[in-house]
């Protein structure tokens, strides 16, 4: 059985605790953000790496994916010309305005 002590934290730290915590217990979630912030679990301390994702390496994957799609849409579109099949007006007009939205 594990020794339990007893912290005293103010009580805003709490409202963020609670705020945060989702389903875990306030202990187990003390214990997560220690153990993460420490780097525990892998056995070494951080220093310094970044281990999670920029703002600005998120909007050039969402920029990369949005560029993937758009040559992914216009290939499929050229693909269906391709073999023949005559589109409809409503046909292009809709593939024109999704690509104009992404």
């Amino acid at each position: 059985m594990t020794e339990k002590r007893m912290l005293i934290v103010p009580a805003e730290l709490i409202k963020k605790i609670d705020a945060n915590r989702g389903d875990m217990t306030q202990a187990d979630f003390i214990h997560f953000l220690i153990d993460n912030h420490l780097g525990q679990n892998t056995g070494e301390q951080r220093t310094g790496e970044q281990h999670y994702v920029t703002k600005e390496t998120l909007n050039e994957f969402e920029h990369g994916i949005k560029e993937l799609l758009r040559n992914f849409l216009e290939f499929v579109v050229s693909y269906g010309l391709e073999l023949g099949k005559q589109p409809t007006k409503g046909d292009v007009e809709e593939i024109s305005r999704r690509l104009r939205e992404i």
